[in-house]
């Protein structure tokens, strides 16, 4: 029994017919089917140029994959979350920024902030345990690698308000995996985007699985764009393994909060081709034939296959492409062989502005050991 249906209430089985829906729910609901490009007659309308770029993008990327992850066993990176296969969203994410917006990524978009031009050794300081970040965020316009997840959600809304309230036409693009839609902290921003009309774009790599949990033991909903609407907000399903589909609809969504017009979920349906990480087993909890029949919708295959048949990629760009990521690898293999020199005095730096008393004092007791360690 509900307060309204008490003894004496004014009971009321409807709402008072003032009232109306907020929001025209029928907009922002997305596509029943992943919007594609490729192998679609909308790919009639390709760019060659920005395409020939986003391929060698992709080869480039998925070398920095298989490099990063030889790393790891080399004892040379702690842990390295793959993007083997989730390449297009990766690429497509850092090309459409321009230079003075920024990216949120998480721990698993190293790739992105490579391909924003980053360098691969501060991309992967993070995950060798030097340092919190390798990077100047406010330089690079990427936020710091999120290991919690979906915290840096709510910092993209944040950034992305604030630069509005400035008066600057910055956009803000966080990205989060599906099992971060299941954090508050996701929810918690997508309200505040769509309340505040906040210039940020937010990309859902559905990769499958969270960890070992797949994706109907977190949801119930049709999709996680439908997700958008509760908020107020459209909602895009694309092929996440199509960068040509990614790029445009993320294209979109970005000029779309440039203008004014807003926040946008988009979710980007990919797998994740190999482990969580170097230390998870994924075979416990997948199959080979349900890897193998994703290893058909590669996302350089996908891109190769019909550039190749549209004339717009040959050989010699192929070759190029191979040929540029194997010069990445090998500069990016020769610096992460090196022993990083490390201060531990380094632990006090970028705490706090002015250090309180008590790191002061720790300060001064882990310099006092390393003096008498010296002598």
């Amino acid at each position: 029994m509900t307060v309204q249906e008490l003894p004496g209430a004014d009971y009321r089985p409807t709402p008072p017919p003032a009232w109306r829906p907020r929001t025209d729910a029928a907009p922002l609901l997305p596509d029943a089917e992943p919007y594609r490009v490729l192998g679609t007659p909308a790919a009639d309308r390709l760019d060659p140029e920005l395409m020939r770029r986003a391929y060698a993008e992709l080869v480039r990327g998925r070398r920095y994959n298989a490099q990063a992850t030889a790393l790891t066993k080399q004892g040379r990176l702690a842990v390295y979350p793959s993007t083997v296969g989730q390449e297009a969203c990766e690429i497509a994410a850092a090309m459409v920024l321009e230079e003075r917006d920024w990216l949120f990524p998480s721990y698993r978009d190293t790739l992105a902030a490579v391909a924003r031009g980053l360098d691969p050794v501060q991309a992967l300081t993070l995950l060798r345990g030097d340092w919190h970040t390798g990077y100047d965020p406010h330089e690079h316009r990427i936020a710091p690698l999120s290991t919690p997840l979906a915290t840096q959600l709510p910092h993209a809304v944040g950034l992305a308000h604030a630069a509005r309230l400035k008066g600057d036409d910055v956009v803000a693009l966080a990205m989060v995996g599906d099992g971060g839609t299941s954090e508050g902290d996701f929810h918690e921003a997508l309200n505040f985007a769509a309340v505040w009309q906040a210039p940020v774009v937010f990309l859902v790599q559905n990769n499958g699985f969270a960890i070992s949990v797949p994706l109907a033991k977190q949801t119930a909903a049709p999709s996680l764009a439908h997700k958008a609407v509760g908020y107020g907000m459209p909602g895009r399903l694309v092929d996440g393994n199509d960068v040509a589909a990614v790029h445009e609809v993320l294209a979109e969504a970005v000029r779309k909060a440039r203008a004014g017009g807003g926040p946008t979920l988009i979710e980007a349906v990919t797998y994740r081709m190999e482990a969580h990480t170097n230390a998870d087993d994924a075979t416990r909890y997948r199959g080979d034939a349900e890897v193998e029949a994703w290893r058909g919708h590669d996302p350089i295959l996908l891109l190769e296959r019909e550039l190749t048949a549209r004339g717009i990629l040959d050989e010699d760009l192929k070759r190029a492409a191979k040929d540029e990521a194997e010069t990445m690898a090998a500069a990016l293999r020769e610096r992460m062989n090196a022993d990083p020199v490390l201060d531990p005095m380094d632990l006090f730096t970028h705490v706090y502005a002015e250090q309180t008393s008590q790191l002061r004092e720790q300060a001064a007791m882990l310099r006092a050991e390393l003096e008498a360690e010296g002598e």
